[in-house]
C-alpha cells in the first residue's frame, strides 16, 4: 500500500498479520485504517513529498490528542507515537478507532436535520476555545500573543514555498492583510481546520470526534470560527458526483447565525471578522496551493486532486471581498 509498508508496521508493533485501507477525503496528511482482525486502529502520516517546514508534525498532532482526550474532548485517544522514520518511511502515530459517520454527501446530508448539525459544531468549536491550555497540559503548545502577525508571515512562507505558477491578485491580498493586523483576545487552543468533514457525527448527531489536529496550537479563536464560515461556502460536498457547498444545503444557518450563535456559547466579541475571514480565504488558498504543488509532482495519494488547484482563484477574490466589508 503506497505510504504504509505493513509488513514493517507488523514487524514494528509486533503483532499479528494487519491489513490496512486508506480513507479518503484528506489532502494532506496521510491516514490509514489498520486491524489486526481484532484491534482497529487510524494511522497518520506526513505526505509523501513536499513537507514543508513546520507542517505535517505528528509529534504535536499526538500531543494535542493526548491532552484534549484526558480532559474529555471528544477526539480519539492516541495509541502509539513512532518518530523512527526506518519504520514505514516517515513518523506516524496511531489512535484509537472512532465510530461515526463523516458528512460529505450532500444527499446523505439533506436526511438529517442539518441545522441542528450545524449549531453542534459550532457549540464544539467554542467548548474548545473555552478549555485552560496550562490546565491541560498546553501551555507550552503556541504563544497565542502576537499570534495573528506570525500567521501572516507564516502562510506568506508557505506560498513562497509552494509556488509552481502565477496567481493574481495573492501577493496584493497578503500585503492588505499584513497592514492592519488585530491584536486578539485572549489565546485558545485552536483546530486551524475546523470544518464538516474533520468531525465523525453520530446517529444522534452528537460529536464522536472531532479530527485533524495537524494545524492545532495557541492563538487567536477567531481565526477557527472564521475559517468556519469560509468552509461553509466552499464546495467541500458532493451530489451525484458534483461539488457543493454546505450552505446551499436546505436548513444551513446562515454565516450571521453562526457567528451569534458561536458568541452566545463563547461570550467572545464578534462584531468584526472582516479581517478574519480575509486571512481564512488566503490560508487556505495557500494550503490548496500546497496540495495542488504535491499534486503537479506527483505525490499526492487518492482520487480529487486534480481539481484542488482551480479553487485557490476564486479564495484569493473572496479574501480580497471580506476586506472590503462583503
Amino acid at each position: 500500500m503506497r505510504g504504509l509498508d505493513l509488513e514493517k508496521l507488523q514487524a514494528y508493533l509486533d503483532s499479528p498479520p494487519l491489513s490496512g485501507t486508506m480513507f479518503a477525503g484528506g489532502k494532506s496528511n496521510l491516514t490509514y485504517a489498520v486491524t489486526d482482525g481484532v484491534n482497529r486502529w487510524v494511522l497518520r502520516r506526513p505526505p509523501l513529498g513536499h513537507v514543508l517546514p513546520t507542517a505535517h508534525d505528528m509529534v504535536r498532532e499526538h500531543k494535542v490528542l493526548d491532552a484534549l482526550s484526558q480532559a474529555g474532548f471528544p477526539v480519539p485517544k492516541p495509541v502509539r507515537l513512532c518518530t523512527d522514520t526506518e519504520v514505514i518511511g516517515a513518523p506516524f502515530y496511531l489512535m484509537e478507532h472512532v465510530d461515526g459517520t463523516i458528512y460529505r454527501d450532500a444527499a446523505l446530508i439533506e436526511k438529517i436535520d442539518f441545522r441542528a448539525l450545524t449549531f453542534t459544531l459550532v457549540d464544539t468549536l467554542a467548548d474548545l476555545h473555552s478549555l485552560d491550555p496550562a490546565a491541560i497540559g498546553l501551555g507550552d503548545f503556541g504563544k497565542p500573543e502576537g499570534f495573528n502577525a506570525r500567521q501572516v508571515r507564516r502562510w506568506k512562507q508557505q506560498l513562497d514555498a509552494s509556488r509552481s505558477r502565477e496567481l493574481s491578485g495573492i501577493d496584493e491580498l497578503h500585503a492588505r492583510l499584513a497592514t492592519d493586523i488585530p491584536a486578539g483576545g485572549p489565546g485558545a487552543v485552536v483546530h486551524g481546520d475546523f470544518r464538516l468533514d474533520n468531525v465523525l457525527v453520530s446517529d444522534e448527531l452528537a460529536v464522536n470526534a472531532v479530527l485533524d489536529w495537524e494545524m492545532s496550537t495557541l492563538g487567536d479563536p477567531l481565526s477557527d470560527l472564521a475559517l468556519m464560515q469560509i468552509y461553509a461556502g466552499r464546495p467541500l460536498l458532493e451530489r451525484d458526483g458534483k461539488p457543493f457547498a454546505p450552505i446551499d444545503i436546505p436548513g444551513h444557518p446562515t454565516l450571521d447565525e453562526i457567528a451569534a450563535r458561536y458568541a452566545e456559547r463563547s461570550k467572545r466579541d464578534v462584531s468584526d471578522l472582516h479581517w478574519y475571514v480575509g486571512f481564512a480565504a488566503f490560508k487556505l488558498a495557500v494550503i490548496l496551493e500546497g496540495v495542488h504543488f504535491r499534486y503537479t509532482k506527483g505525490q499526492t495519494v487518492g482520487p480529487g486532486f486534480d481539481t484542488v488547484g482551480a479553487m485557490v482563484p476564486a479564495l484569493v477574490e473572496q479574501g480580497h471581498r471580506a476586506l472590503e466589508g462583503h
